[in-house]
């Protein structure tokens, strides 16, 4: 086991940890897949594990009230947050010991010349298998933090770390005050996937052809998310009832009931709308759209930011503290306004419908507050330190 990693070798075997908690772990874990392989076709070979759903039945079972409270309850996530801040499952001998087998295996199984973690929940487990293999000083273990500003679980911080990317200053800052050295951490943005551009204004018209939308039409994009829930059925439902000149495309996800009952509000909309369930082709919706309405997770964000689309945020329902700075960085920056109750949506969509140059002045702002190209930048960072250690 040992003296296969020692040997050198051109190919440069990547093992990514994530979960689908969410969607923005696994869009993380996608982003950098495509990096690697982009950068580097012939040498790069990545093998993502979705840790907590395959780990054991104990991590799975977290996987899953993560999911159901996002879903259903999501003004009960600050209760998780507070558990998970407070009793830091992520080291608990109990769940480390339910998962030491699986992470053995994945280990063993992938050969790995650098682990990459993408969620919080997994980077301690690895060091502890690292550590037992002794192989904790000849493999990198390279965190990518996808909380992108202060406040976030501390869980992030691991002694075992050897380096970390963090999406702003206001990230790093939070590690360091978690006790992370601060030569181990680069702000490097947020790994956002390269599909994730602006379009032009032609191609904005041909993609909502493709949807079969009106090309020139005013188009909001509601999204409920990876697993499909919060506030954003109810502004729907509130928008489905206006005379606003426009036309919608609402995104439920893994929701199969939601995605039946956006199909029942859009029947009575009174204007053309669009239903999807989970889709690969966020990016073509997004770039079909004029704005996006969405409670601010953090890959979603930057994925918005990064195809200048103006954010209308769903802040209904207080956002989880590691998400609330997200909250407030997007408005002050001007790239996103605040919903905090349901009817609001109706005003501001139509003021955006009468003033084109404050829709352009978001755009701008979004451009501004993202940072295209992050995915690529760390992903080519990780490849160079690879070559160096051969």
């Amino acid at each position: 086991m040992t003296r296969a990693f020692i040997m050198a070798s051109a190919q440069n075997n990547i093992l990514i940890l994530s979960s689908n908690t969410g969607g923005g772990h696994r869009s993380a874990a996608h982003a950098l897949e495509n990096s690697f392989q982009n950068l580097s076709p012939e040498q790069a070979f990545v093998k993502i594990a979705q840790v907590l759903e395959e780990a054991s039945l104990l991590t799975r079972n977290f996987s899953d009230l993560y999911n159901y409270l996002l879903r259903h309850h999501q003004d009960l996530m600050q209760y998780y947050y507070w558990f998970i801040q407070h009793f830091k499952p992520n080291e608990s001998k109990l769940i480390i010991k339910s998962a030491l087998r699986y992470s053995l295996k994945v280990v063993e199984r992938a050969t790995p010349d650098v682990i990459i973690s993408v969620h919080p929940m997994t980077q301690h487990l690895f060091a502890k298998v690292l550590r037992k293999l002794g192989l904790l000083e000849k493999i990198p273990l390279v965190t990518v933090v996808t909380d992108p500003c202060y406040g976030f679980w501390k869980g992030w911080a691991c002694d075992d770390v050897t380096h970390y990317f963090v999406a702003t200053e206001d990230a790093a800052q939070q590690l360091v005050d978690y006790r992370v050295p601060a030569e181990r951490i680069q702000v490097a943005g947020m790994p956002v996937h390269s599909r994730f551009k602006p379009a032009s204004d032609g191609e904005k018209r041909r993609l909502r052809t493709e949807l079969g939308l009106d090309p020139e039409k005013f188009t909001v994009f509601l999204n409920a998310g990876w697993i499909g829930g919060g506030n954003v059925p109810a502004l729907y439902e509130v928008l489905a009832e206006s005379s606003l000149d426009i036309q919608t495309v609402f995104l439920a996800g893994h929701n199969k009931k939601l995605q039946a009952q956006a199909e029942a509000i859009a029947r009575k909309a009174p204007f053309k709308s669009l239903v999807l369930g989970y889709t690969a082709q966020v990016d073509q919706v997004m770039n079909a759209s004029d704005v996006m309405v969405s409670k601010l997770g953090g890959l979603t964000t930057f994925e918005a930011l990064a195809c200048q689309l103006p954010i209308l945020v769903d802040s209904i329902t207080p956002p989880m503290p590691q998400e609330a700075r997200t909250t407030e960085f997007v408005e002050s920056s001007g790239a996103g306004i605040l919903l905090k109750r349901p009817d609001e949506i109706i005003p501001v969509v139509k003021s955006l419908l009468a003033s084109p140059e404050h829709c352009d002045m978001m755009r701008q702002s979004a451009l501004n507050f993202g940072k295209p190209g992050a995915s690529d930048l760390i992903a080519k960072q990780i490849l160079g330190t690879l070559q160096t250690r051969v």
